[in-house]
């Protein structure tokens, strides 16, 4: 895993925690989200020969969706409007225009993104297995996908330019760092 140049905030768990019934419906717009951008990672031309691998990404992602969508209908939460993240947007934004420049970035903001969620998902579910074991296992069920995404998605983009993808990951740390010490007051993951 990423050795991250910033810890999540220390007060960030008590939060999400205090705050579950609006994380899960967060959490359920996050994993519709990595299904369709791992679909959306099939326009690029370099990724063409890994439609079956980001297929398997988008599958995994929707079922997920749908095990969190179970999880609100059986503890009667809504499903919501989704919020927007400040982390996720500030990594997004910064993806470069050109041919390879912006695959990689693509890729890098979505392994960055799946590697955050491992880290979180792990906390999560530790936090949760004297209160509420169902939803603890839950989270912990989801470490090791969350975990193989990122692989997959920093694998690939290495493909492409391992020197570039090198490069621009380091950046990338970097932004995540300045990004994850601003505070977010929405009970949201990222």
């Amino acid at each position: 895993m990423l050795l991250w140049r910033e810890s999540i905030p220390k007060d960030w768990l008590s939060f999400i925690i205090a705050n579950l019934p609006a994380v899960l419906v967060d959490h359920a717009h996050l994993e519709r989200k990595a299904a369709t951008t791992a679909l959306n990672l099939e326009k690029y031309r370099q990724l063409y020969h890994r439609v079956h691998e980001l297929n398997a990404i988008a599958i995994e992602e929707l079922q997920h969706f749908e095990q969190v969508l179970k999880i609100l209908n059986k503890r009667g939460i809504p499903f919501g409007q989704p919020l927007k993240s400040p982390w996720i947007s500030g990594m997004m934004s910064s993806i470069r225009k050109g041919q390879n420049l912006t695959v990689i970035d693509h890729l890098i903001v979505c392994a960055l993104i799946e590697g955050r969620s491992c880290e979180k998902f792990q906390l999560i579910a530790h936090a949760l297995s004297k209160t509420d074991p169902e939803h603890s296992q839950f989270y912990e069920t989801l470490v090791a996908s969350e975990g193989n995404h990122y692989a997959s998605y920093l694998i690939i983009a290495r493909h492409i330019d391992e020197s570039e993808t090198q490069r621009r990951l380091d950046w990338y740390l970097d932004l995540d760092a300045r990004l994850i010490r601003e505070p977010n007051p929405l009970p949201m993951l990222h």
